[in-house]
């Protein structure tokens, strides 16, 4: 297998693992308050982080500009964004977050080629509008159709689209530095800024909150998203972003709402709609351009080496 295709099925499996944690953090709101959730997050994530870094890779030597560019990415793609979204996942469904979430490929097109000045393919360029069809079928069409949704579920839609724009500046700023500093010293440090950046609020929170009460299986969901969608999707994307294009990491993250949305259904019970489907469907075409795309760079590179 080509260094491509193993960089996309890196994103693509850590997509899959963030959709899981759409419908874990539905459950984890139902338990902790937001910043209490996401404080323990980061912080069993760095606990876990540290001493590999230090064992594999020792203490990575980082310019002042790269380690501003990795405090932005954390502020954004994981301060901001954890907000938006367990903030948006109390007032909406994990489905519905699932699927607006996959607008990052058409935010993260955009922001790549206006911040990044990359150039859009035939392909991309179709797979970032069929993303953005997809979420146009699913959540407009939802919002017009059915006259019981509150004001409180399109706040929820809404905090969740800020999610959105936190996740595409996670993966612009991320390749930023992905050249220069290790995978896993990016994860490092994030999680070491996403614990600083939570601390004084999750202090408040906890000093009101009964932590005696949390059961052992709500215990199991923090641990599930500090070590799996942190330390691992974290790392997955990061040695993904590395070898492909902004651009191209934003198309692949389509996969997250098919993700959500089956978890959401097996295991939440929540119901699934065609317009739901509609939008699934337009998103794995996306998909299935980008890795087209891809297998064509892959072969005309061949090609080259041979001549």
């Amino acid at each position: 297998m080509n260094k491509y295709f193993i960089a996309n099925l890196k994103i693509t499996l850590a997509m899959v693992i963030v959709g899981s944690s759409v419908v874990a953090g539905k459950l984890i709101v139902q338990s902790f308050p937001v910043f209490i959730a996401s404080e323990l997050r980061f912080l069993i994530a760095t606990m876990v982080l540290v001493p590999l870094l230090i064992k594999f890779e020792g203490i990575p030597r980082i310019r002042k500009k790269d380690f501003f560019i990795l405090f932005f990415q954390a502020l954004f793609g994981v301060f901001l964004f954890n907000i938006f979204m367990l903030y948006g996942l109390k007032l909406t469904t994990a489905i519905e977050s699932g699927v607006i979430i996959s607008l990052v490929p058409a935010v993260t097109g955009g922001l790549a080629f206006l911040l990044l000045k990359e150039k859009l393919t035939k392909n991309i360029g179709i797979g970032i509008i069929l993303a953005t069809l997809g979420i146009l079928a699913i959540n407009v069409f939802e919002t017009f159709s059915n006259a019981t949704l509150s004001s409180s579920h399109l706040l929820g839609n809404l905090l969740i689209f800020g999610a959105v724009i936190g996740e595409a500046s996670f993966i612009i700023l991320g390749k930023l530095v992905a050249q220069q500093v290790s995978s896993l010293a990016i994860s490092t440090i994030v999680s070491a800024f996403g614990t600083i950046l939570f601390l004084p609020f999750a202090l408040y929170e906890g000093s009101q909150f009964h932590f005696e009460k949390v059961s052992f299986s709500e215990w199991g969901l923090i641990f599930y998203f500090g070590i799996v969608v942190t330390v691992i999707a974290f790392i997955l994307m990061y040695q993904g972003v590395s070898k492909v294009s902004a651009s191209t990491a934003g198309v692949l993250t389509g996969v997250l709402p098919i993700s959500s949305t089956i978890l959401s259904i097996l295991i939440l019970g929540e119901e699934i709609s065609l317009s739901h489907l509609v939008g699934i469907g337009l998103i794995l075409i996306a998909v299935y351009l980008n890795f087209k795309t891809i297998t064509r760079k892959s072969t005309n590179s061949k090609l080259r080496k041979r001549i």
